[in-house]
């Protein structure tokens, strides 16, 4: 049973540890994302843990033969407006559509990513070491965890803290952040040309 006081863990790892398909695909969102180096997998197996989750609630939504009344239509829109919160579903989707999000949809979604994707970091790994250095912060709030779900409202009030010298738009790291960024992308296209290769 456990102790009661102690929540289990809700992160559910692979049930068979071996399986190359599996590993070279996690290596690959490993890089691509700019997970940890060691520890990388467990992120991965969290975010399948909660997408797992979401679509287990809505499997069993969508099995009900009629859910458009009661609890079960409660159930289903606190489902909808909670995914769409969270910037994984678009405005007026379907239960059904939460059966189409997939493991990078919840790894785009991590505060590492949108602080790629808006461009304040040339990169996902530097993303990371800037939100691990207390450089990114969500309104007042200094975040340091770079694997918060960013809701969509949040996206707009996200930037550099306060403190942090990257706020001068000034500093050298910000004018030369899309030359950075530039150059990471090249090298990016680089490596999959010469994995392509190598596959044929």
């Amino acid at each position: 049973m456990g102790e009661p006081k102690f929540s289990r863990p809700r992160t559910q790892t692979p049930t068979h540890p071996w399986k190359q398909a599996r590993i070279d695909e996690e290596h690959d969102l490993k890089e691509r994302y700019g997970l940890k180096k060691v520890g990388g997998m467990r992120e991965i197996w969290r975010e399948k843990s909660a997408l797992r989750r979401h679509r287990n609630q809505a499997m069993k939504l969508i099995g009900r033969v009629d859910s458009t009344e009661g609890h079960y239509s409660k159930e289903k829109e606190q489902l909808l407006n909670s995914l769409t919160k969270k910037g994984l579903l678009q405005s007026g989707a379907d239960v059904g559509d939460v059966l189409e999000i997939n493991v990078e949809h919840m790894l785009s979604r991590r505060l590492q990513s949108v602080v790629y994707y808006k461009g304040l970091a040339p990169s996902m790994r530097a993303a990371r070491n800037l939100i691990v250095h207390g450089h990114i912060c969500i309104g007042d709030q200094r975040m340091t965890v770079p694997g918060y779900h960013v809701l969509k409202e949040e996206e707009d009030s996200l930037g550099y803290s306060e403190n942090s010298p990257f706020l001068d738009p000034e500093h050298p790291f910000r004018k030369e952040l899309e030359t950075l960024r530039y150059q990471e992308d090249e090298e990016e296209e680089l490596e999959e040309d010469s994995s392509e290769k190598e596959e044929s």
